[in-house]
Order: C-alpha cells, then sequence, then structure tokens
C-alpha cells in the first residue's frame, strides 16, 4: 500500500489581480512538498508542486492565465521558498524483518559449524 500526497509547506497571499474575476483580493500561492509513505517507510521527497488559487471565485490560476505580475511575483516567492529537508523514517516492519534476517543468517551459520 503506496500513498503519495502533496502536503501544503508555505501559502503566500498575493495582491494582484486574479484573471478570472478581477479580484484584487483572495489570490493564493501554495507551494506543496511530496510525502510517499508504504509499508516499510515514510519519506518526504525533493518534488515541489505549486498552484494559485482564487478564493473569491473559487478558480485555480493555471500558469498559461498568469499575468506579468503574477508571474514576476511568483518568481521572488520561488526564490524565497525554502522546502522541509528530504528525509527517510523506517517503520518497525521493516526493522522487523531486518532482525529477523540477521537472526535466521547467524542461526545458519551456527548449524553449519556444528555439522563441520
Amino acid at each position: 500500500m503506496k500513498t503519495e500526497k502533496l502536503i501544503p509547506i508555505k501559502k503566500v497571499a498575493l495582491k494582484n489581480n486574479c484573471p478570472e474575476c478581477f479580484s484584487k483580493n483572495g489570490l493564493q500561492l501554495v507551494f506543496k512538498q511530496k510525502f510517499v509513505e508504504n509499508s516499510f517507510h515514510k519519506s518526504i521527497t525533493d518534488a515541489i508542486s505549486y498552484e494559485i488559487n482564487c478564493d473569491t471565485c473559487n478558480s485555480i490560476i493555471y500558469p498559461e492565465r498568469w499575468t506579468d505580475d503574477i508571474e514576476r511575483m511568483f518568481r521572488y516567492q520561488r526564490k524565497a521558498f525554502t522546502p522541509r529537508p528530504t528525509s527517510r523514517a523506517f517503520k518497525n516492519l521493516f526493522w522487523g524483518m531486518v532482525i529477523t534476517g540477521i537472526v535466521l543468517i547467524f542461526a545458519g551459520i551456527i548449524l553449519c559449524a556444528q555439522f563441520l
């Protein structure tokens, strides 16, 4: 069971006009980072995603619709954004399998040594 989620890391309110409804309030730039979890580990990757939403008209503003001002603010905020460091945390199932494997290897070595 592998799950991948995009976790919001930073939200920035933009004071630019929305290209859809022309409202000056409501634009939000959201930076998201990819989080992967399976039976053996949890990890934060270095994959970064972003989107601009308008809370006034409830629409997603895709990059094709960005104005020059929005593009400029996006580049500035992207430079100021610091993502979470990548990490990996192993779960108990992983450690249980590793320890079981080591015990089986040592048991095999001991059994082989008794027969020689």
